[in-house]
C-alpha cells in the first residue's frame, strides 16, 4: 500500500513538473510580440520566438527580453512618430478652430468693404450719372484705403479721415462760392477752418469714431486670428528631446520587450511621461489663455458699439447727410472763410453762368432694405462672433491639458479604471509615484523623463512673446486704440474706455446741426450782397459740380 501511495505521489509530482514546464516555455514565447510588431510593418526576420538574455538593451529594463537591439531601436523611433502624431491629431481642433475662423472673418470684412463700396456707388450713380462716374476714384481712394488699413498697412484712420473732409470742404467751398477763383494757398487756409465751422456738422466727428475703433478692432481680431492660428500651428510641430524619446519608449514599447504586447501603461504613468516631454508646451498656457481672454473682450466688442457692420452699411447715407450739412450752411461758412482768410478774386464770368439739369436731383435718397447688398460671406457679424467666441473658450488652458486629454485616449493608456493590470514602467502593476504638477521647472523630480529645467525651450519662449506682444495689441483695441497709431485729441479719448464716447453712452444714430451764422462786419456787407444776388437757387443745384471738381488730385 505505501508502495502504492509513492507512486501516484511520484506520477503526482512529475504531472507538476510536466505542467510547469509547459508554462514557463509559454510565458517566454514571443509569438504574440512578433505577431504585434508585425502588424506594426516590421519585418520578423532575426526577431526571436523565445525570449533571450537582456543584456544588450539600453532602454527597456535588461531581464529576459523578446526585443533584440535592432527591434528597440525600430521601437524607439516607431513611439517618437506616435507621440507627435498624437499631439498634432490632439491640437487639431485649435488649429482648424483658428484655421477656418480666420478665414471666415477675413472674408467677411473683406466683402463687407466691398459692398459698402459698391452701395456707395450705385447711390451716387444713380444721383449723378456721368458726372460721377467720371470722379468716382476720389471716393475709391477713400475706400481703398480703409482696404489697405485693414490689411495691415500703415494708415493713420483719424489723419486720413480728417484729410477727406479736409478736401471734401475745399471742393464744396469752389461750388458755393462760383463767382470766386480760389488759388491753391487759399484753399489751404479753407482746409484749417474744417474743425473750427463744422461745416458738414457733427457727423465727421462721429463717423471718424466709429470708423476708428470699428477698424481698429476689426482688424487686430483678424490678426489675433492670424496669431493664434500661427502660435497653434508650430507649437503643435513637437520635437522630443532624447530624454522624452528613452520616456515614450520604455512606456509604449518596452511591454513588448517583455513580452506584454497587450498591456497598456497605467494613465498615471503616462502623465508623467507626458507632462515632462511636454514641460515647455505648458508654459506657454499661462499666456496663451490671457490671449484667448483678450480675444474674447474684443469679440464683445465686435458685437456691440465697435461693431464694423454697422458702422460700414450706412456709410453713403452718412457721408451724404454731411454733404447736405455743408450746402444748408454754405452762406455762414463762406462769410466765416471769407473773415479768415481774405476776400478772393472774382471768377470769369463763364464759370458762374454754368447751368445744372434739369433733373438733377440734389439730394441722396438712402437704399431700401431691399435694395442694399447681400450681406458680407452670406452671414452677420453677430453670428460669426458668436461661433467664435464658443470655440475660443474651447480652447483656454489647451496646452497644461494637453497631457490629460492624450492619456485619456484608450488607445494609449489603460484607463483610470484599470490601475492595477496596466504597465508601470517595469510590469504589469500599479504605478506608484505621484504625478507631477505642470511646466517645465516642476519637472525637476520628473521620475520618467530627464528634463533639464534649465534650458527652456526658445522657439516655445518665442511663441510666448508672440502672443503677448498680440494680448497688448488686442488689449489696446479693446479700449478703441490702434497700438501704432494711438489717438490723443479729446474726441477719440473718451473717459476710461478710449471709445472716444462721452460718459460711456456711444451714440448709435447721427444727430445732424445747423451751424450758427456768424456775425459779419459792415465791410463785408458788399461780399454778401454778391452771394445773395446768386440766390437760393444756386444751393438746390451747386452741389452737382461736387464731383466734377475733385478733378484736382489728393495731396
Amino acid at each position: 500500500m505505501p508502495s502504492r501511495i509513492g507512486a501516484l505521489l511520484f506520477s503526482f509530482t512529475g504531472l507538476l513538473l510536466s505542467l510547469s514546464v509547459k508554462a514557463d516555455v509559454k510565458a517566454r514565447s514571443c509569438s504574440e510580440v512578433r505577431q504585434a510588431y508585425s502588424a506594426k510593418g516590421f519585418s520578423l526576420v532575426n526577431i526571436p520566438y523565445q525570449e533571450i538574455a537582456g543584456e544588450h538593451l539600453r532602454i527597456c529594463p535588461q531581464e529576459y527580453t523578446c526585443c533584440t537591439t535592432e527591434m528597440e531601436d525600430k521601437l524607439s523611433q516607431q513611439s517618437k512618430l506616435e507621440f507627435e502624431n498624437l499631439v498634432e491629431e490632439t491640437s487639431h481642433f485649435v488649429r482648424t478652430t483658428f484655421v477656418s475662423r480666420h478665414k471666415k472673418f477675413d472674408e467677411f470684412f473683406r466683402e463687407l468693404l466691398e459692398n459698402a463700396e459698391k452701395s456707395l456707388n450705385d447711390m451716387f450713380v444713380r444721383t449723378y450719372g456721368m458726372l460721377y462716374m467720371q470722379n468716382s476714384e476720389v471716393f475709391q481712394d477713400l475706400f481703398a484705403e480703409l482696404k489697405r488699413y485693414y490689411t495691415g498697412g500703415n494708415v493713420n484712420l483719424e489723419e486720413m479721415l480728417n484729410d477727406f473732409w479736409a478736401r471734401l470742404l475745399e471742393r464744396m467751398f469752389q461750388l458755393i462760392n462760383p463767382q470766386y477763383h480760389f488759388s491753391e494757398d487759399y484753399l489751404e487756409c479753407v482746409s484749417k477752418y474744417t474743425d473750427q465751422l463744422k461745416p458738414f456738422g457733427d457727423v465727421p466727428r462721429k463717423l471718424k469714431i466709429q470708423v476708428t475703433r470699428a477698424f481698429i478692432a476689426a482688424r487686430t481680431f483678424v490678426q489675433g486670428l492670424t496669431v493664434g492660428r500661427e502660435v497653434a500651428n508650430r507649437v503643435s510641430k513637437v520635437s522630443p528631446t532624447p530624454g522624452c524619446i528613452r520616456a515614450l519608449m520604455k512606456m509604449l514599447y518596452c511591454p513588448y520587450c517583455r513580452g506584454l504586447p497587450t498591456v497598456k501603461p497605467c494613465n498615471n504613468y503616462c502623465l508623467n511621461v507626458m507632462k515632462g516631454c511636454l514641460a515647455n508646451q505648458a508654459d506657454l498656457d499661462t499666456e496663451w489663455n490671457l490671449f484667448i481672454d483678450a480675444m474674447l473682450l474684443v469679440a464683445e466688442r465686435l458685437e456691440g458699439p465697435f461693431n464694423i457692420e454697422s458702422v460700414m452699411d450706412p456709410i453713403d447715407v452718412k457721408i451724404s447727410e454731411a454733404i447736405m450739412n455743408m450746402q444748408e450752411n454754405s452762406m455762414q461758412v463762406s462769410a466765416k472763410v471769407f473773415q479768415g482768410c481774405g476776400q478772393p478774386k472774382p471768377a470769369p464770368a463763364l464759370r458762374s453762368s454754368r447751368s445744372a439739369p434739369e433733373n438733377f436731383n440734389t439730394r441722396f435718397r438712402p437704399y431700401n432694405p431691399e435694395e442694399r447688398p447681400t450681406t458680407a460671406a452670406g452671414t452677420s457679424l453677430d453670428r460669426l462672433v458668436t461661433d467664435i467666441k464658443e470655440k475660443l473658450k474651447l480652447s483656454k488652458k489647451f496646452w497644461s491639458a494637453l497631457p490629460y486629454t492624450i492619456c485619456k485616449d484608450d488607445r494609449v493608456t489603460a484607463g483610470t479604471s484599470n490601475e492595477e493590470e496596466c504597465w508601470n514602467g517595469h510590469s504589469k502593476s500599479r504605478y506608484l509615484p505621484e504625478i507631477m504638477n505642470d511646466g517645465l521647472t516642476n519637472q525637476i523630480n520628473n521620475p520618467e523623463v530627464d528634463v533639464d529645467i534649465t534650458r527652456p525651450d526658445t522657439f516655445i519662449r518665442q511663441q510666448i512673446m508672440a502672443l503677448r506682444v498680440m494680448t497688448n495689441k488686442l488689449k489696446n483695441a479693446y479700449n478703441g486704440n490702434d497700438v501704432n497709431f494711438q489717438d490723443t485729441s479729446d474726441e477719440t479719448s473718451g473717459s476710461g474706455s478710449g471709445s472716444g464716447c462721452m460718459d460711456d453712452i456711444c451714440p448709435t444714430e447721427f444727430d445732424f446741426v445747423t451751424t450758427e451764422a456768424p456775425p459779419v462786419d459792415s465791410d463785408r456787407r458788399e461780399v454778401n450782397s454778391s452771394a445773395d444776388k446768386l440766390s437760393y437757387s444756386l444751393l438746390t443745384w451747386s452741389i452737382l459740380f461736387i464731383i466734377l471738381s475733385l478733378q484736382r488730385q489728393w495731396r
